[in-house]
C-alpha cells in the first residue's frame, strides 16, 4: 500500500493523472513563443511570394496590351519631298505634308498641304507656286463601318483584361489553398510532436516509478522492463515526430519571402495556431450549397477565363462577318490654295465653294468567290462551339466539385464528433486502467496498451480536425472565392 501510495503521489506531481490530459490542447513549453497565424501567412504570400507578384502583373499587362491596341488610333503626320534638277533645269518639286486622325466610328479625318511645282509635273498634281492645303474625310461605307480591325483589336484587348484578372485570381487562390493546406500541415505536426512528447513524459515517470517499485520487492523485475521498453518506443516516435515537425517547418517555410525577393524561414520560436476546436465543427447552413454552387458558377476564374475567351471569339466573329461585304470607301478633301495658316484670300464657306474646290475619290473592291473569309468565318464558329463545350463541361466539374468538397464538410464534421468520442472513452478506459494498475489488478503491459489508445486516437482526432480545416479552405476555393 505503502508503494501504491508513493506511484500515485509520483504521477500526480507530474500532473500526468489528471482526467484532462485528453481533451485539453498541449501547450507549447514556451509561453513567450509567436503564434505564426494563418492570416500571417496568407499576408507574406499574397504581398511578398514570386508567384503572386508574378500573378500581379497579369492585370498590368493587360493594360499595356490595351494601350498598345488603343495605339491603332493614334494620329500620325507624314512628310514626303522630292526634287530633280538636271543641267541647270528644273524637272520638279513635290511636297506633300499629311496629318491623319483615325476617328473610332471607322473613318479617317485628314488635313495637308502640298505642293507639286516644275516643269515636268503633270497637270493633274500640279499645284498653284504657293502650295494647295486640304482638309478631308475617308469613311468607308460597308466593310468596315460598323467595325474593323482597330476596334476589334481594342474590344479584343479589354476582353484580354477580363481574361488576365481572372488568371491572376486563379494563380493566387491556388497558390493560397497550397499555403493553407500546408499550414493545417504544420498545425497537425505541431500538435503530433506534444502529445508524443506528453506520452514519452508519461512514460519516463512511470518508468522511474515502476523501477522503484521493482527495488522494493513490489513488482517482479520484468515489469521494469516491459516499462524502459515502451519508454525507448515513445521516445523513438517523439524522435520521429520532431523530425517531420522540422521537415513541415521547412516546407511552409518556402512560402515565406521579403521584400528584396530573399527566401526566408520560420523562426524558430514560431508556433502555428491551434487546430480547429469542437466549437468550430459547424454544419453548413441549408441551400448554402445551392448557393455556393450558383457563386461559383459565376465567379470562379476557370469560367471567367473561359467566358473570356468566348468574347474575344465574339469580336473576331464580328470582324469576320463584315468582312463578307465590299470595300466601299468614299474620300472628300476640300482644297485651298495657300498654306495652311497663310491662305490666299478670305475662305467663304459657301455652297458655291464647297462644290467647286474639292477632290473626291470613290473606290471599291470585291472578291467573288469569299473563300478566304468564309472559311475564316467558319473557323471562328468552330472555337466559338468549342470554347462553348469546354464552358459547359468545366461548369459542370466546379458544380460537382463544390458539392463534393461540401460532402466531405459534413462527413468530416460527424467523424469530428465520433472520433471526440472516441477519445474521451479512451481517456476513460486509461483512467480505470490507472486505478486497477494502482489496486495491483493490472499491469505495466496493460496500462502502456491503454494509453497508446488513447494516444492513437488523439492523434487520429488532431488529424481529422486538420483535415476539417483544410477543407474549409477548399471549399472556399472550389467556389472561386478569394481565400485572403
Amino acid at each position: 500500500m505503502v508503494r501504491s501510495v508513493f506511484l500515485l503521489v509520483v504521477l500526480l506531481g507530474t500532473g500526468l493523472l489528471s482526467t484532462g490530459w485528453a481533451t485539453a490542447q498541449p501547450l507549447p513549453r514556451d509561453t513567450t513563443q509567436l503564434v505564426f497565424t494563418l492570416t500571417d501567412l496568407f499576408t507574406h504570400v499574397t504581398l511578398r511570394h514570386p508567384v503572386a507578384r508574378q500573378a500581379g502583373l497579369l492585370p498590368e499587362r493587360a493594360q499595356q496590351e490595351i494601350r498598345y491596341a488603343r495605339g491603332l488610333l493614334d494620329p500620325s503626320v507624314s512628310s514626303k519631298y522630292y526634287g530633280k534638277t538636271l543641267g541647270s533645269k528644273d524637272y520638279f518639286n513635290t511636297w506633300d505634308n499629311t496629318l491623319k486622325v483615325p476617328v473610332w466610328f471607322g473613318f479617317d479625318l485628314k488635313a495637308g498641304f502640298e505642293r507639286n511645282v516644275g516643269t515636268y509635273v503633270s497637270q493633274q498634281v500640279r499645284t498653284p507656286e504657293s502650295g494647295l492645303s486640304y482638309l478631308g474625310i475617308s469613311v468607308p461605307l460597308a466593310q468596315g463601318l460598323l467595325i474593323d480591325e482597330r476596334r476589334a483589336a481594342i474590344r479584343q484587348a479589354q476582353a484580354l483584361a477580363g481574361l488576365a484578372e481572372a488568371e491572376r485570381r486563379g494563380a493566387l487562390n491556388k497558390l493560397l489553398l497550397s499555403a493553407a493546406k500546408d499550414y493545417w500541415e504544420w498545425s497537425l505536426s505541431h500538435q503530433r510532436l506534444e502529445l508524443l512528447r506528453y506520452n514519452a513524459e508519461l512514460a519516463e515517470v512511470r518508468f522511474r516509478a515502476v523501477r522503484e517499485r521493482v527495488r522494493q520487492g513490489d513488482l517482479a523485475a520484468i515489469d521494469s522492463v516491459e516499462a524502459l521498453t515502451e519508454l525507448q518506443n515513445r521516445q523513438a516516435q517523439l524522435v520521429q515526430a520532431r523530425v517531420q515537425w522540422q521537415n513541415v517547418t521547412l516546407l511552409l517555410s518556402n512560402y515565406l519571402w521579403d521584400e528584396q525577393n530573399q527566401p526566408r524561414e520560420l523562426p524558430p520560436t514560431s508556433r502555428p495556431e491551434a487546430l480547429p476546436a469542437p466549437a468550430a465543427w459547424r454544419s453548413l447552413p441549408p441551400d448554402s450549397v445551392e448557393a455556393l454552387v450558383n457563386l461559383a458558377s459565376q465567379i470562379h476564374p476557370e469560367l471567367a477565363k473561359s467566358r473570356a475567351k468566348l468574347n474575344q471569339l465574339g469580336i473576331e466573329r464580328r470582324l469576320l462577318s463584315n468582312k463578307l461585304l465590299p470595300k466601299l470607301s468614299v474620300d472628300y478633301n476640300l482644297l485651298r490654295t495657300g498654306q495652311p495658316f497663310q491662305p490666299e484670300g478670305d475662305m467663304q464657306w459657301t455652297n458655291a465653294y464647297l462644290t467647286n474646290n474639292y477632290k473626291l475619290g470613290l473606290s471599291f473592291q470585291y472578291p467573288l468567290l469569299l473563300r478566304q473569309e468564309r472559311s475564316k468565318l467558319q473557323l471562328n464558329q468552330l472555337k466559338r462551339r468549342e470554347a462553348e463545350l469546354s464552358l459547359q463541361q468545366d461548369t459542370r466539374e466546379v458544380q460537382t466539385t463544390v458539392r463534393t468538397v461540401a460532402n466531405d464538410w459534413e462527413a468530416l464534421r460527424e467523424q469530428l464528433r465520433v472520433q471526440e468520442q472516441v477519445v474521451e472513452n479512451s481517456q476513460r478506459l486509461r483512467n480505470g486502467e490507472q486505478i486497477r494498475f494502482e489496486n495491483g489488478e493490472s499491469s505495466v503491459f496493460l496500462l502502456n496498451s491503454r494509453e497508446a489508445s488513447l494516444v492513437s486516437a488523439r492523434v487520429k482526432l488532431a488529424e481529422l480536425q486538420a483535415k476539417y480545416a483544410q477543407v474549409q479552405a477548399t471549399l472556399r476555393w472550389a467556389a472561386g472565392g478569394s481565400l485572403e
